[in-house]
């Protein structure tokens, strides 16, 4: 079976969205989805949403020891790796690149992964600044498009690990 590219992938976004309405339906959790221009980074979606960069989940992908881990942190932050690596217990943890985890997700364009790693068999680990709100804002598998609902449907779902894995950048 031939791997097809992201960029070859027609609709793929609209395939991760229809993944993410289904998981969600299924066990019963009220959200909403937003359509925005397209934007590429975390901050740039609180933006176009008008709400605090806080409230979003930029997701970043790092490699501990060669596997790959979902960090998920407020747009207002920056993972910090040494935090990461003493969580999991890794020798040696960097951020992946996309070419390391672009395959894993590919039913999303490359960078709108949304923070369910549960649904691609990735540990996710989050922030602990993400569970003081009472919603998270996140893509959902585009660059367009956004799923609001609360944190703590999205702790219940995607059991995440969380700890202090970001510092909040300088305003």
């Amino acid at each position: 079976m031939t791997e097809v590219g992201p960029a070859e992938r027609p609709g793929a976004h609209t395939t991760c969205l229809r993944r993410l309405e289904e998981y969600l339906g299924k066990a019963g959790v009220a959200y909403q989805v937003s359509h925005h221009p397209a934007r590429f980074t975390a901050q740039e979606l609180a933006e176009v949403e008008r709400v605090p960069g806080r409230l979003v989940a930029k997701v970043v992908m790092v490699s501990a020891d060669d596997t790959l881990l979902m960090v998920i942190v407020p747009a207002t932050a920056r993972v910090q790796l040494p935090q990461v690596r003493e969580a999991v217990g890794a020798r040696k943890v960097r951020l992946a690149s996309e070419r390391e985890f672009e395959h894993v997700f590919p039913d999303c364009e490359v960078g709108a992964m949304p923070p369910f790693g549960n649904l691609y068999n990735v540990p996710v680990l989050v922030d602990v600044a993400l569970t003081r709100d009472p919603v998270i804002l996140f893509n959902a598998g585009s660059h367009d498009t956004m799923i609001t609902m609360t944190y703590s449907d999205f702790a219940r779902l995607a059991e995440p690990r969380t700890g202090t894995f970001a510092r909040e950048l300088a305003a």
